[in-house]
């Protein structure tokens, strides 16, 4: 692995808690236990990114559908009337 060096990072109490608990339980150390979550993480992020990407296309196929054959300005019509109603809706409640 090379040359190690040290950082420093802060935790959240409980966060710390679990992490101290779980190295602890496996009969690791806390570096250990962080360095192997650090790797998991980098290596995963594309697999996590392209899975979120994809369940956005899955999101806005699914918000479209209903709206084929509309023309855009009445789509756009009826979203700045939904954000409106949104927006009063909320002035409303905190009066």
């Amino acid at each position: 692995m090379g040359t190690r060096r040290l950082i420093t990072i802060s935790l959240p109490s409980p966060l710390l808690k679990k992490a101290e608990r779980t190295a602890r339980e496996e009969n690791r150390t806390k570096s250990e236990l962080l360095r192997e979550a650090l790797r998991f993480y980098v290596e995963t992020r594309d697999v996590r990114k392209k899975a979120v990407r994809e369940q956005l296309f899955a999101l806005i196929d699914r918000a479209q559908s209903p709206t084929k054959g509309i023309p855009s300005p009445h789509i756009k019509k009826a979203v700045q009337e939904a954000v409106q109603a949104v927006r009063n809706q909320k002035r409303v409640s905190r009066a």
